[in-house]
């Protein structure tokens, strides 16, 4: 019997990894949402570069501020320089993202105003520099706007656009090769001849969860319980693949052959085989070529719990990025007694309410780790670590929110 290591233990291998290069590659900005920036992006100017309007108004010398009667000397439309300046008594018409006059400090409003002639009287006071953007009020020059390691999103594209930047260096994100092992297993479309056979979802339900957290795919499909189909498949994956994800044939059975073709027919370094967590407890890994194997469990929930806690974290590895397993702290509505000394994640419902998430266990079904019903809706796993004590209703514990996974 092998000895299985702590989930802790199994993580910090893991983490350990030496990944060689960090491959880059230029893409237009719009085009490169969702990939991780490579390098820090540094302001090169102050925005704004001048004291600017944040409204349409009046700008004064805020001295004048209790004037009855202000002379309107000129307009000031925005994307163009008004060559009046104002001076004591006067204001200049100002709108929006305009530069603010020479001489003013401040803006009125136009509902604060009433005009009569040419000359407003002001009818509602404001403080000192309303309504004025100060120089480098969005960013400075020099100032980090983008550390290195983020996922683009729009918020990255507005920045990088005020920018003046179109390309951006961006790290490319791995390949990852996907296939179920079993020969009693069956892919869409293929027709059921006996009633042991099964279809499988866990190389499609690992192709979603690998593609919007950000790996290029290659689905590898279904291969049966021999080991020359076997050795082919992993052979084949290690050729174009960073990291290669099976899942089925790693336990103790007469026919799980995936384990004997990594260690006896590719030579590969195993990092670990078994792990004291459920579910997933005879998950692999393992380095060939300075490629990453990782065998997983067969049954369906198994294989996509374990392709979350040990996988994904690896995508991130390769994307070089700021991303993370989104764990937080929920309150639990009922007791839940510790079953066994390994690391268990359990399956349950979440909402947030009240400044807190709390967890709940309606409806999720018990029984073995084939139930992946147990991840719709508003799904997270419950995580007792193994040492940990029972747990108490009312109580704060560590989940997983699966649905902040993409």
């Amino acid at each position: 019997m092998r000895n299985f290591i702590s989930y802790d233990e199994s993580i910090n291998i893991l983490n350990n990894i030496n990944i060689s290069k960090i491959t880059t590659e230029k893409l237009f900005i719009t085009n490169a949402i969702g990939k991780v920036i490579a390098k820090d992006i540094i302001a090169n100017h102050n925005s704004p570069e001048f004291p600017t309007s944040a409204m349409d108004g009046y700008a004064i010398k805020f001295e004048d501020i209790k004037n009855e009667d202000i002379k309107l000397i000129a307009k000031n439309p925005a994307g163009s320089i008004v060559e009046s300046e104002v001076i004591t008594n006067t204001c200049i018409k100002t709108f929006t993202g305009s530069l603010m006059p020479k001489g003013s400090d401040t803006l009125i409003p136009i509902e604060n105003v009433e005009i009569v002639n040419d000359k407003i009287k002001i009818i509602k006071a404001v403080p000192f520099g309303f309504a004025v953007r100060n120089i480098g009020e969005n960013y400075k020059k020099n100032e980090i706007l983008i550390k290195k390691g983020t996922v683009i999103g729009f918020a990255e594209i507005g920045v990088l656009a005020s920018l003046n930047i179109s390309q951006i260096e961006v790290v490319c994100n791995p390949t990852i090769a996907i296939a179920s092992t079993g020969s009693e297993i069956l892919d869409l479309g293929e027709v059921q001849t006996n009633d042991s056979q099964i279809r499988s979802s866990n190389h499609l339900t690992l192709e979603a969860l690998f593609k919007s957290n950000g790996a290029n795919i290659i689905q590898m499909g279904i291969v049966k319980d021999d080991i020359n189909s076997i050795t082919n498949l992993l052979e084949t994956a290690l050729l174009k693949a960073d990291i290669i994800i099976t899942t089925g044939g790693v336990s103790v059975g007469d026919y799980d052959f995936v384990q004997d073709v990594i260690k006896d027919k590719l030579k590969a370094e195993v990092l670990f085989h078994g792990v004291n967590i459920k579910p997933g407890m005879h998950l692999l890994a393992a380095i060939k070529d300075g490629k990453i194997i990782i065998a997983l469990p067969g049954f369906a929930y198994s294989s996509t719990v374990c392709a979350i806690l040990y996988v994904l974290p690896l995508i991130f590895k390769f994307r070089n990025s700021n991303e993370s397993l989104p764990i937080v702290k929920a309150v639990i509505n009922q007791d839940f007694p510790k079953k066994m000394d390994k690391t268990i994640f359990t399956a349950c419902n979440v909402e947030y309410k009240e400044g807190q998430y709390h967890i709940n266990f309606d409806g999720k079904k018990e029984g073995t780790s084939a139930i992946l019903t147990n991840m719709l809706e508003s799904p997270a796993l419950l995580i007792q670590k193994d040492d940990s004590q029972n747990i108490k209703a009312g109580d704060l514990v560590d989940i997983l929110l699966l649905n902040n996974i993409k």
